[in-house]
């Protein structure tokens, strides 16, 4: 069977670091996005509205 007594506070405890752990991973790879790629993204956008700010006609 068992080596010898199982503290099962210790377990338990185990246990739910587990699952967090897993939903954290879950979480990172549906939302996570890097420093980097929210940068790139910002900028994109940034341009993007500066282009179509050039294009917009005077009302006259």
């Amino acid at each position: 069977m068992s080596e010898g007594p199982v503290n099962l506070n210790r377990v338990r405890k185990q246990k739910a670091r587990a699952a967090d752990k897993a939903r954290a991973d879950e979480n990172a790879a549906r939302f996570g996005r890097t420093k980097a790629q929210k940068a790139l993204e910002r900028a994109q956008a940034d341009k993007a509205r500066a282009v179509l700010d050039q294009h917009r006609r005077d009302e006259d």
